[in-house]
């Protein structure tokens, strides 16, 4: 729905709405929130409002603190539990500088860059269908989260043994009052665990939905006395949480994936992407798995790829191709992780998939057998190359690729590299328990 600033002045008025949350997206990909009083909702419709950037990770220095909300005033929901105490509502805003430009180090704003890219290339649309799961556990006594699960259930199971089927039902009716449109919801594998998926949109706009849906998500949980996360792997020895990315790129013609002549129905157009998409898949993988947890769950044996590789008939690959085709072509993308800030995934993908495009890349063999099953002189011969195997590794690589960099923007890629080195180095010099356990009485 397309929305004018009298048309949300309206509305909070006859909502009784009396407070208003102006959101936006750090470099971590946290969401961030400046709640004002429904008194100020002109000012904050005329893109007056200012906050302290200096004091969000990575986005300004202290001498250019000063950074105005600019609100999508096509993001406008309600809250629908805030109703008992005086609504709330909700606008995502792009990041502007007071000169009134766009702030380079804004995510979502980046993301909007590299899309009049795309569009310069005869596109009109990048469209995303992501997939997040995410664990439920209980709280303890205190309200704080254990690691206690609260259910054993597994694949599509039901309750009794799904006891967050109530959770995650509330959950659904909460995103569909907020006009989302579910088109799944069900366990998922590991215990715990669960997954919602809803349709796709555009990128812009699916990126914001996934910052909504992490919102509801532990929102609903806490009321049911559960914790959610998105923590991409919490437990060791069971499957980790991943996002998968469905992507379709559209032109004047229609989905410009599909080729009713072409191989597998499948344009040389798409092709290109794929082959990009695994060119780039080191250099993006910082990106889209960004945390040191991202690559305990990068590991063979739990259904996450480790690989770069793709085909359209069988799920061990980083890249696979579902078998819809038509209007529902799309490119599956399964290394990333809900950790993910999905603006900056976004960008990053959709950059490596159109410098497949510009330089016609060619696509390798699709690998349709089982890779973790495949010997070391077998992944070798095939020529399939190994996800970096952690988040060291991984920032190495990215530094190397300067397309990803470019889909990035300078600015961001500065401040993200500076921070995730900062986790890297932490994690490296920090006495684990595992270590504790294994060498505290042997030496």
């Amino acid at each position: 729905m397309s929305y004018t600033k009298e048309d949300l002045l309206a509305i909070a008025e006859t909502e009784h709405v009396k407070f208003v949350r102006l959101q936006f997206t750090d470099v971590n990909g946290t969401i961030k929130n400046v709640e004002v009083p429904v008194s100020q909702l002109d000012k904050a419709l005329s893109n007056k409002m200012m906050f302290d950037g200096s004091s969000i990770d990575g986005f300004t220095r202290i001498e250019e603190s000063d950074m105005l909300l600019y609100p999508d005033f096509n993001t406008w929901v309600i809250f629908p539990w805030t109703a008992e105490k005086g609504k709330v509502a909700r606008l995502i805003c792009d990041v502007y500088t007071p000169n009134l430009q766009p702030f380079t180090g804004d995510p979502r704003m980046n993301l909007k860059r590299v899309l009049k890219e795309m569009e310069a290339e005869g596109f009109t649309s990048f469209n995303l269908g992501p997939e997040p799961e995410f664990f439920l556990f209980k709280l303890d006594e205190n309200g704080k989260p254990t690691l206690e699960l609260n259910d054993n259930a597994g694949y599509f199971d039901l309750a009794p043994t799904d006891l967050g089927e109530n959770c995650r039902r509330d959950i659904v009716l909460e995103l569909e009052s907020m006009g989302f449109e579910i088109e799944a919801s069900h366990h998922e594998v590991a215990s715990g665990q669960h997954e919602i998926d809803w349709k796709y949109a555009d990128a812009v706009s699916a990126c914001d939905n996934i910052q909504t849906f992490k919102l509801v998500v532990k929102t609903i949980a806490r009321k049911h006395g559960l914790h959610a996360t998105f923590m991409p792997k919490p437990i060791y020895g069971i499957n980790g949480s991943g996002m998968h990315f469905n992507m379709s790129l559209f032109n004047e013609k229609g989905n410009a994936f599909y080729d009713e002549n072409g191989k597998d129905g499948l344009s040389e157009l798409a092709y290109h992407f794929i082959a990009g998409i695994l060119r780039h898949a080191k250099g993006y993988t910082a990106v889209t798995n960004p945390t040191v947890n991202s690559y305990k769950r990068l590991v063979p044996g739990y259904e996450a790829p480790s690989y770069i590789a793709w085909s359209s008939s069988n799920r061990s690959p980083l890249v696979r191709i579902p078998s819809s085709r038509g209007l529902s072509t799309r490119v599956e993308l399964r290394s990333v992780d809900p950790s993910a800030n999905p603006y900056l995934s976004m960008a990053v993908v959709l950059r490596a998939g159109l410098d497949g495009i510009k330089r016609k890349l060619e696509v390798p063999a699709p690998i349709d057998r089982n890779i973790y099953s495949m010997t070391a002189s077998e992944l070798e011969e095939n020529g399939i190359d190994q996800l970096p195997s952690d988040l060291s590794r991984a920032l190495e690589a990215l530094s190397k690729d300067q397309t990803i960099i470019d889909g990035l923007g300078e600015r961001i890629y500065a401040n993200f590299l500076e921070l995730k080195n900062l986790e890297w180095d932490s994690y490296r010099t920090t006495v684990h328990a595992w270590e504790q356990e294994q060498y505290l009485e042997l030496y």
